[in-house]
């Protein structure tokens, strides 16, 4: 049994791993901006935690106490073409799916080297690695957390510390239906979100429960890999990906355009 920190455990995939895990018999401390949102999950403990105020993350760090494991969840995307896109809303998806990210690893890490070793699981996405129009500043938020977690593997591993980054495909967590979109009624990429919107459909969801289950066993591995991708259509792209040549730009989607 492990004692595991898990952010953005108020909704989706972080609430259904707090779940998952609870379930294996794991010691969870659930957090969330609101501590509210966790009043009925089943978890050792409550905390309130802000990926992006300092002084939230070492307060809550320290009174997680002792941890085995961080799963860093917390995070949020948009939609908006790259020309247009809010440049304060870019520097918000990278406070908090990025920096906010490192500002918890940053602070667990200490704890774990101390303890001769552990786990620091960050849920990424096929985002990390390729991207898709209009979906650019998240892409690129990813992009820069699989840089900062793949140095950290190396690292910390002296430590007995592994890193991995679980990369999952769509998720039916209602996060893509909360995404704002800055895209307005005469906008020259409007049409290209229209054809978006219809080739979207031919790509399957997998649940927020397949994503927990996927966290909760690769917590559980003796040796789990840097990268895990999430879903058959995860794995698909991903190798669809690898084999571009680096010379084109990765089109996951057949668009005219």
């Amino acid at each position: 049994m492990s004692r595991i920190l898990i952010t953005g455990a108020s909704k989706g995939i972080g609430r259904a791993t707090a779940r998952e895990l609870a379930v294996r018999g794991h010691e969870v401390v659930a957090t969330a901006r609101d501590v509210r949102t966790l009043d009925d999950l089943s978890v050792d403990t409550r905390l309130t935690l802000d990926v992006t105020d300092q002084a939230s993350v070492d307060r809550a760090v320290a009174a997680a106490g002792d941890l085995d494991a961080l799963v860093s969840n917390a995070g949020e995307t948009l939609r908006a073409p790259v020309e247009s896109v809010p440049l304060a809303e870019v520097e918000r998806l990278f406070q908090l799916n990025t920096l906010g990210a490192l500002r918890v690893a940053q602070a667990v890490l200490p704890g774990l080297r101390a303890r001769g070793g552990g786990r620091v699981l960050f849920v990424s996405s096929v985002l990390g690695r390729l991207t898709i129009p209009l979906s650019g500043a998240y892409a690129a938020s990813k992009w820069a957390l699989e840089a900062l977690a793949e140095t950290l593997a190396v690292e910390v591993g002296h430590f007995g510390i592994s890193v991995t980054l679980l990369q999952p495909g769509r998720v039916s967590s209602g996060g893509s239906e909360r995404a704002p979109t800055y895209l307005g009624d005469d906008d020259p990429y409007l049409p290209l979100a229209q054809q978006l919107a219809g080739a979207r459909g031919s790509f399957s969801f997998i649940t927020v429960e397949d994503v927990a289950a996927a966290v909760a066993d690769a917590l559980e591995q003796d040796r789990p890999p840097l990268r895990i991708p999430v879903g058959a259509s995860a794995e698909a792209v991903l190798a669809a990906r690898a084999a571009t040549p680096e010379t084109t730009p990765f089109r996951i989607y057949p668009l005219e355009w």
